[in-house]
């Protein structure tokens, strides 16, 4: 669907309602056929992974509905998750809090790109920049995940797979309350860390748990 916009808008061309095709119709028109989307969940939390996905669409069976997971409820990024599972290549990697703390999170991306079961000739990256070692020709794309419909898929595998980690860290580490924020720097998530200190997934190079 195309919104047009007004005749006085500053911009003179539609834009789309949503990802679509345009990015991996472009690289297709380059002559890569297999074109991946790759995302990453859970780049800002205190706590937990972060966690990328590399997929690859069946385009003659899309699953209704795809988009952004962050415009999703959960109940819509469950369904869209099930159904990319069934119809997709999908890889998932993920980097845990020692790693972050050590190393660039991005390596994720790249870990998940060479696990993908069928190696892409061709990958959209969200953000601004392409992992170095990429064993394919790359383009990032700034919002991807509302621009393009393959990165879009990776966006909801990434944070699916991240929430239910935190979700079962969540039992394992009543004392934070992981499964209600995921890790991210709550209110209560802070409290907890002042009453309990960290634990083993808490990041410590990230503030307040940083110690100068």
């Amino acid at each position: 669907m195309i919104r047009r916009l007004p005749a006085d808008s500053p911009t003179l061309f539609a834009l789309p309602e949503g990802p679509d095709l345009a990015f991996e119709e472009q690289a297709g028109r380059s002559g890569f056929r297999l074109v991946a989307g790759a995302d990453e969940a859970g780049r800002g939390p205190l706590a937990g992974p972060v966690v990328a996905a590399a997929v690859i669409l069946d385009r003659g069976n899309i699953p209704s509905g795809l988009n952004d997971s962050k415009q999703l409820n959960l109940a819509e990024r469950e369904r869209l998750f099930d159904q990319i599972m069934a119809t997709a290549h999908v890889a998932v990697a993920s980097s845990s809090a020692p790693t972050i703390d050590r190393i660039d999170i991005r390596k994720a991306s790249l870990d998940a790109m060479l696990l993908l079961p069928t190696a892409p000739d061709f990958a959209l990256i969200d953000g601004r920049d392409v992992p170095a070692g990429l064993h394919c020709q790359g383009r990032s794309v700034v919002k991807g995940d509302a621009r393009s419909l393959s990165i879009a898929a990776a966006s909801i595998i990434a944070k699916v797979t991240r929430d239910r980690m935190m979700a079962r860290a969540g039992l394992v580490f009543p004392a934070y309350g992981f499964e209600r924020h995921a890790g991210y720097a709550t209110s209560d998530h802070r409290a907890a860390v002042a009453q309990h200190g960290g634990c083993r997934l808490h990041r410590m190079s990230f503030r307040p748990l940083r110690q100068d």
